[in-house]
């Protein structure tokens, strides 16, 4: 019995050290959680869905998630190859339309009107609050690091899990961006690693942040959960509405399917692009991340003029082949006539004028660059 509970008490305090660690960021507390009480998301001690979203769907459980994830047998989860990229110049003047650039996973770089916008940036190369554990980017996908960015005008988080929000990237670049917008609540964790509090704009769903007079950013819903610890749902999940002069694009960070799609198509589309989540989806989650079909008709119900798949591409963190995201989302649009685009990490990507659209990801027509 002495034995047994040493032992517990070990691994008890063992876990309370490592979660003492900076990049598991901080609560949020005082005005912040205030201010959070009194959003229309949040009840019970955290924030919710606006559908009910139970976490496991399917039949599944934690544990057999987990056995399955661990132990099962699963093909092709990662390239068997050295991925295609292409490696740019980015502080170069872009050109006089949007010009997006895709980094992998759901990191992108969006340069328009002379602003540039970095959203969900993610250069340490793993999606872990450690740099020896979890998931580590494909080989090739990661050629893009926090110094090769141009000074950021805007940075967008939309959640705060750590294939979104990472500590790393946030160090190096916070210096250097003019504005962060995230979800409420994300704050707690920017201001402790040191982004000053003027340079941070929190929004609840429908709430607007104007950057200038011709471009603003309004957070909208997504179906999704949060958390970098334990304890889940103390920090809101978004989407975002990005208007800027002559363009609307939308942001979809990660979410399950759901009535929101079309009501945010309904009342500020159509977009001319909207990014959304393609991958690392299983049928035990269903509710927080959309399969590819259903990726495709979200676009659908926003009114995009075009689709870009991300959320896959870089990083392992479902069971699914690695590539059997895209295909199935190809497939789908193909039926609804949609647009999809599907640069190469780093390929240029110019709205009405530059949409590239090769199957590079199929080993056979990788490109000769």
């Amino acid at each position: 019995m002495i034995i047994t509970f040493s032992i517990l008490a070990t691994l008890a305090l063992i876990t309370f050290l490592f979660m003492q660690q900076a990049s598991f960021g901080k609560a949020p507390s005082g005005a912040r959680l205030e201010r959070i009480k009194k959003s229309a998301q949040y009840s019970d001690g955290a924030f919710q869905n606006q559908s009910p979203t139970p976490t496991f769907t399917g039949g599944g459980t934690f544990y057999s998630v987990m056995v399955d994830f661990i132990f099962g047998k699963h093909e092709r989860k990662v390239p068997e190859y050295t991925l295609p990229s292409i490696k740019r110049d980015l502080t170069v003047q872009p050109a006089a339309k949007p010009e997006i650039t895709w980094f992998g996973h759901s990191s992108y770089l969006i340069q328009i009107n002379g602003l540039n916008v970095l959203v969900d940036p993610v250069f340490s190369g793993r999606t872990s609050p450690v740099s020896y554990l979890g998931n580590k980017a494909y080989e090739g996908a990661d050629i893009y690091k926090a110094a090769d960015m141009p000074r950021i005008d805007v940075m967008v988080i939309t959640h705060d899990h750590y294939d979104h929000l990472d500590y790393e990237t946030i160090l190096k670049l916070k210096d250097s961006v003019g504005v962060f917008i995230t979800s409420l609540g994300v704050g707690s964790h920017l201001e402790y690693w040191g982004v000053p509090a003027e340079k941070i704009k929190e929004l609840d769903w429908w709430e607007t942040a104007s950057i200038n007079e011709d471009t603003k950013f309004i957070a909208a819903p997504a179906r999704h959960f949060s958390g970098r610890g334990m304890i889940r749902n103390k920090t809101l999940w978004s989407s975002f509405i990005f208007k800027t002069k002559g363009y609307s694009i939308y942001l979809g960070g990660d979410s399950g399917y759901d009535q929101h799609f079309a009501k945010i198509g309904n009342e500020y589309g159509p977009f001319d692009l909207a990014i959304l989540e393609d991958g690392q989806y299983n049928a035990f989650w269903a509710n927080i991340h959309m399969m590819p079909e259903e990726t495709a008709r979200a676009a659908h119900d926003l009114k995009a003029k075009v689709l870009l798949p991300v959320h896959w591409g870089k990083f392992s963190l479902a069971t699914h082949a690695w590539d059997e995201s895209i295909s199935r989302v190809l497939q789908e649009a193909e039926i609804l006539k949609l647009k999809v685009i599907t640069p190469e990490i780093g390929e240029q990507v110019i709205l009405d004028s530059i949409l590239p659209a090769s199957k590079w990801w199929i080993k056979g027509q990788l490109p000769s660059h």
